[in-house]
């Protein structure tokens, strides 16, 4: 089966489907394929709220033409969805570029399914727009083609509970989906400051009693299919075994009378005013905020809901986030990068969604009291207190005779034996300043090979030639007060009578500065 959704929504909806016990889940571009039985199919309906429909395929093919799309569907037998007395319709949806139009398809696929039935009977079952009996689904991608009933008929985000609206309502598909997102599930309180027609409210209070969202809805398209099971239907509807308590409340509020009022019908549709406050009052008047809770808010955009100023409105919220709702995190739906700009606050998360036709984002604020940067010095010593235990230092530091050392890095480690020594491990050592310097110099002539002991005799005394080790030689020369000669024995290394250059063209290499003359030659 398939599970359309919203883009942005497909793992959040992957992740319903599992806990429904669905198999076999994958994502794709705005779906979640997946398989399981009957009753997983009516489940999935009656359950999933980020979900829009489900459909069932029922033949997959490969076609280039709209000729083999009607030869294939033709090939179906329609016997077993559809009889003489039902009523179909055909919905098409086209990513490809040998299909130009999609209702062209729809038509096709809508001839296909008649002629099949006037070749076999003699007549043919009618074609209703509205309130079909069976709803058939056709998807090209490129030249692939899969053929679906779809079980859902209307989509799954018209609820039921929604009986008033005000302009431009949020789908309650993706307010379920914002909730979800934030992670919460009823464990503090709601907060929506600018509610509309309530379909956060509603949706985030389903979600904290755990309440499917189709309680609501009349009915769906599966009934009407020949394989019908109106028991099993009514064992999935009448199971409250999932249904928990919820502690809190969820606060809403508007600017405008007429949207609580309309809100206010919604929620007592749902059946949840038990659970949720509404009052008349506009954000900037806001001095106060329930303790614990979280924000979740979706304030115009300036598209289809004007502003006088959209900006100044968005800097009002940013105000009032920082002042009241200290400890929170706030989620806010919006459009444009300005009005993020203009809340003045960095965000935590961005997600990006799509609200109808706009490319939206979700993110989160999280509001912390005081200071950002007072904050972020104690997360950060709060953090190396975790890290750092000051006990087991002590009584190390102790041990050592009062040296400090990070215990935390391996290579600081002490060796017991030789008290204020490291051990070494090939990379650092740190040597007893209680000895005197001439003690505290390697002696070993191992040492010399920094750990690289020579096989035999022939292998050191090229390495001894070396010239990294006669330079060390010459080293240990000028500390003894003698004057090192080089390898021939006659020629002194570093010549008394020598003088510096007279002037800057004397200077063989310079290659910062280039002679007269060749500058001269150059040109």
């Amino acid at each position: 089966m398939v599970a359309k959704t919203l883009y942005g929504l497909e793992d959040i909806l992957a992740e319903e489907l599992t806990a429904l016990g669905a198999e076999n889940v994958e994502t794709g571009k705005r779906m979640v394929s997946f398989t399981g039985d009957r009753r997983m199919l009516y489940k999935a309906n009656f359950c999933c709220r980020t979900a829009l429909r489900i459909l069932k395929p029922v033949c997959h093919f490969e076609a280039d033409n709209a000729d083999t799309v009607y030869r294939e569907v033709k090939g179906i037998e329609w016997d077993r969805f559809l009889s003489l007395d039902k009523t179909f319709a055909v919905d098409a949806v086209v990513y490809s570029e040998n299909f130009n139009h999609s209702k062209f398809v729809a038509y096709r696929v809508k001839d296909a399914i008649a002629d099949y039935f006037n070749d076999k009977y003699g007549k043919r079952p009618s074609v209703r727009v509205n309130n079909p009996d069976l709803y058939v689904n056709i998807h090209i991608s490129h030249n692939e083609c899969t053929v679906s009933l779809d079980s859902s008929g209307e989509s799954l985000h018209k609820r039921g509970y929604r009986v008033s609206q005000v302009d431009a309502p949020l789908n309650e598909t993706l307010a379920a989906g914002m909730i979800l997102r934030t992670g919460w599930r009823g464990e503090s309180n709601f907060v929506d400051p600018m509610c509309g027609s309530g379909t956060l409210l509603i949706e985030a209070a389903m979600i904290a009693l755990n309440i499917p969202p189709g309680v609501c809805r009349k009915e769906y398209a599966f009934e009407r299919w020949p394989d019908f099971d109106r028991d099993l239907l009514d064992e999935i509807y009448n199971d409250e075994s999932g249904e928990r308590e919820f502690n809190f409340k969820c606060y809403g509020s508007d600017i405008s009378p007429l949207a609580v009022e309309k809100a206010g019908k919604n929620i007592r549709s749902a059946g949840l005013s038990k659970y949720i406050e509404l009052k008349i009052m506009p954000f900037q008047q806001y001095a106060d905020a329930p303790k614990p809770g979280i924000l979740v808010m979706n304030p115009p955009y300036g598209e289809r809901i004007s502003a006088n100023d959209i900006l100044d409105l968005y800097a009002m919220i940013g105000e009032r986030l920082k002042h009241v709702f200290m400890g929170y995190n706030a989620w806010i739906l919006s459009y444009k990068e300005e009005c993020f700009d203009s809340t003045g606050l960095r965000p935590k998360h961005k997600i990006k969604m799509m609200n109808g036709d706009l490319e939206c984002e979700f993110r989160c604020y999280e509001l912390v009291e005081g200071k950002n940067k007072d904050y972020k010095r104690e997360l950060k010593l709060s953090e190396n207190q975790q890290n750092y235990k000051r006990v087991e230092y002590d009584a190390r530091r102790d041990e050592r005779g009062g040296r400090q050392a990070k215990d935390d890095n391996p290579h600081n480690r002490y060796d017991e034996r030789k008290p204020g020594r490291r051990i070494n491990d090939g990379r650092s050592e740190r040597f007893d300043e209680r000895k005197r310097p001439d003690e505290r110099r390697r002696t070993n002539e191992h040492e010399r090979y920094a750990g690289h002991k020579p096989k035999d005799e022939t292998f050191r005394k090229k390495y001894d030639e070396t010239p990294s080790f006669r330079n060390k030689k010459f080293a240990e020369e000028r500390i003894a007060g003698k004057s090192p000669e080089s390898s021939n024995g006659n020629k002194k290394l570093y010549p008394k009578n020598r003088k510096p250059y007279g002037s800057r063209d004397d200077k063989p290499h310079d290659r910062n500065h280039k002679s007269q003359k060749n500058m001269n030659d150059e040109d």
